[in-house]
């Protein structure tokens, strides 16, 4: 079964229905029966009676429509939170139409079960709607040069589309022309979009192109709307007073005789959530946020705390050491015949431990929703990441049917996977309720925010390699536990291990590596105080940012251990070989498999000049990965050349080289910012970024405390995609992944000290400099 399959099976066992795996698809790739207007509508135009209506726009399906005045609309399912997201999907089409740039405009789309699956993360955008949309525009384009040939008077093969107009080399039209003259109504079945031509790529005047970001003008005029700026007449504020625990909180008492001095307040209500999301949650109600600030402050609540209310961080990543230690806990990933003996016949085994710390979003617009009931339907007003998965769950909350309740697309001021978890909403939502469905503007502050963001959970690796008389790996293990954010709030999305049990997939990625190790055993640990503890969350790149933290590292350490080169030591194991060939890829995601990877990683050493000399106490520092997924990789490399001040225990890197391979670029100005904005996010994590759980919450509230990198800190970056014509991968997260590794490695080589926590601090660089005996 492929991926886009699964994800159809999943989706169907989420939503509880028995659509089936057919017919899920085709909702969700297209279906010619469904037709769909975006929220501004053309329902605001008013025509005087009896006058004749303008000719209707086409539509070859759901995904797009060309108007007669020539502009072309396309849908846009997926979640904008800067990445322009919509711009790279609409060239897509644009591209495969023939369209005029110029005439696109993008539409983000409120909550539909026309539209199939809503979900904007783990880099899948592109990856998922790459093949519906080049279908889609093909079939614009067949249908405008079927009408355009038969306006112009010729065979429709004699005609050919670009830039906007069809035209047989003589004579043209555009296409507005077109739609208004023949007023096409043609549609497609899913089977027959599948047949349709589709350009090579030498001839995409688009995609691949740098085109003007069709979300910029309204952002830089301040006309763009974002959740946190949603008003409704008659809307009153709403803020949160958060419980001492995460789960098993329960209000035993509240005294609101301050809060009601504060001009505005209206009254508090205690949650009642049968969705299990904000137990033990009190909001107050106020005519203005100030208010309902300042109100909350001043509301006196007590509380019986749940179980957690004294875990440390240490109590977690102890109950994973526990865990890796028992053989038969966790999923198999990979558990390959003969492992066992290869270790147990080892001329030598090397083994190693890792941990990396808590990790908030910290995501620049804090958790927002406006909720009502208007005409029988719950709207709620945010923006939101995974709408498909939150709906059902604001429903359960409600007590209504889904049908009943539908979420509004807003712009996100950030999201790096925080508003996967829509947990923000229902609170809006239930305090709707109890006020009648009246609108409802629940804003959490800062504190309030950090208190339960969704952390990417606390984790703790343990990595092994057998090696025979000539020092090559002939064997590995690599077992990781941390909270798995995907079994919390998506159960049905979790795939099977080799031995049939489910696992969460963004919770082990990245260590199910393209190395031929020989037998190799990969097992995912469910670390479950961290589950009890906090909600687990999906954070910008998930376990692709600590799986690679211990591989890498590892790889590294076995090399400087044997006397090999760290970069030739890699392109060794990087053969495309391995057990049952897993590590040879397959089209059209994986071709070429580990042979790419081996491809940018000797292209980055060439580009950093790998192996030549540099400063005292500075280094180079070298990793590669796979990106996001094993069955959907962006071949990465990096490299990063850091300077260790031996009496401040400061690292500072001073440049960073990434290669990657992703398939076709579809967006260049997109991916460059995208790759940037995760390299640096891969470098705060390795130096300066991280919380700790502390009495059962993170111990960081705001900025004065938890200390992301400051712009003074950025490097210098030198990022390069390697030409490629295969199908587009993801490009979200994959500049994040290799650069943890890449530090910690540079770091040994710079000053000889090997650090396997994330992440490094000068205190840590201090300390094991003393140990050492550099001190």
């Amino acid at each position: 079964m492929g991926k886009l399959e699964r994800i159809a099976a999943q989706q169907d066992r989420a939503a509880g229905r028995g659509l089936s795996r057919r017919g899920f698809l085709s909702a969700a790739v297209g279906s010619a029966f469904l037709f769909g207007f975006a929220r501004e509508g053309r329902a605001a135009q008013v025509y005087p009676l009896g006058s004749p209506l303008p000719p209707p726009a086409f539509e070859p399906n759901i995904w797009c429509s060309v108007a007669p005045d020539g502009t072309i609309n396309v849908n846009i399912i997926r979640a904008e939170m800067g990445q322009h997201i919509g711009t790279a999907l609409a060239q897509i089409i644009a591209d495969e139409m023939e369209a005029d740039w110029d005439k696109v405009k993008i539409t983000y789309v409120d909550t539909d079960p026309k539209w199939g699956l809503m979900i904007t993360g783990a880099s899948w955008s592109v990856w998922l709607t790459w093949d519906l949309f080049r279908q889609t525009g093909a079939a614009a384009r067949t249908v405008l040069v079927e009408e355009g040939a038969r306006l112009l008077g010729v065979p429709a093969a004699h005609c050919h589309a670009r830039k906007g107009i069809v035209t047989d080399g003589t004579r043209s039209i555009s296409f507005g022309d077109i739609v208004a003259k023949a007023r096409p109504a043609r549609s497609f079945t899913p089977e027959q979009l599948k047949a349709l031509p589709l350009k090579p790529a030498s001839e995409r005047r688009v995609i691949g192109k740098q085109v003007k970001s069709l979300d910029i003008p309204p952002k830089t005029t301040g006309a763009a709307i974002y959740g946190i700026d949603a008003k409704i007449d008659g809307m009153v504020y709403g803020r949160p007073k958060m419980p001492p625990t995460r789960y098993g909180s329960k209000v035993i008492s509240v005294d609101d005789t301050e809060a009601k001095k504060v001009r505005g307040y209206i009254r508090y209500i205690v949650l009642d959530d049968p969705s299990d999301t904000v137990p033990g949650w009190v909001v107050v109600l106020a005519s203005s946020y100030p208010a309902a600030i300042k109100a909350t402050d001043l509301l006196k609540v007590e509380w019986t705390p749940g179980k957690t209310a004294h875990v440390t961080e240490k109590d977690i990543l102890d109950r994973g050491r526990e865990q890796i230690a028992h053989r038969d806990g966790g999923t198999m990933i990979f558990d390959d015949k003969g492992v066992d003996d290869v270790f147990k016949g080892a001329h030598r085994v090397v083994e190693k431990e890792y941990t990396c710390a808590s990790v908030m979003h910290y995501q620049l617009e804090p958790m927002n929703a406006v909720a009502q009931l208007k005409d029988g339907i719950w709207e709620i007003h945010c923006g939101n990441q995974w709408q498909t998965l939150f709906l059902p769950v604001i429903a359960k909350a409600l007590g209504e049917p889904e049908s009943k309740v539908k979420m509004m697309s807003y712009l996100l001021g950030g999201g790096f996977g925080r508003r996967l978890n829509g947990d923000y909403a229902v609170p809006a939502a239930l305090a709707s309720k109890a006020i009648g469905g009246k609108p409802v503007k629940l804003i959490l502050t800062r504190s309030d925010d950090m208190m339960f963001d969704s952390i990417r959970s606390p984790s703790v690796q343990v990595v092994r390699a057998a090696l025979n008389e000539q020092n090559a790996i002939v064997g590995f293990q690599h077992h990781a536990s941390a909270g798995w954010p995907t079994e919390v709030m998506a159960a049905a999305f979790m795939e099977k291990g080799v031995d049939g049990k489910p696992y969460d997939q963004f919770a082990i990625a990245g260590a199910d590596s393209w190395y031929d190790f020989g037998p190799m055993r990969v097992r995912a640990l469910s670390n479950d105080l961290a589950k009890e503890t906090f909600r687990p969350g999906w954070l910008r790149s998930v376990s692709a940012g600590w799986t690679p933290w211990a591989q890498e590292c590892f790889i590294d350490e076995v090399a400087h251990e044997i006397g090999k080169d760290p970069v030739a030591f890699r392109l060794e194991m990087l053969n495309g070989n391995g057990p049952e060939g897993r590590n040879k890829g397959k089209a059209p995601d994986s071709a070429g498999g580990a042979l790419r990877q081996a491809a940018v990683l000797k292209r980055v050493a060439e580009k950093a000049g790998w192996g030549k000399p540099l400063p005292k106490d500075t280094a180079l520092g070298v990793a590669t990965t796979f990106g996001q997924e094993r069955a959907m990789p962006t071949w990465t490399a990096g490299i990063v050349r850091v300077h260790v001040d031996r009496k401040t225990g400061v690292v500072t890197c001073e440049k960073i080289w990434l290669v990657l391979d992703a398939g076709t670029i579809v967006d260049p100005d997109g991916a460059l910012a995208q790759t940037e904005g995760g390299a640096l996010w891969g470098l705060s994590m390795a130096l300066c970024e991280s919380s700790e759980i502390v009495d059962g919450t993170c111990k960081d509230r705001n900025l004065d405390t938890y200390t992301p990198l400051r712009m003074p800190d950025v490097p210098e970056m030198d990022i390069e995609f390697v030409e490629s014509t295969e199908k587009p991968m993801g490009l979200g997260e994959p500049g994040v992944t290799t650069i943890g590794a890449a530090i910690g490695n540079a770091v040994f080589d710079a000053v000889g000290i090997r650090l396997r926590h994330m992440p490094i601090r000068p205190a840590d660089v201090l300390a094991a400099l003393k140990e050492k005996g550099d001190a």
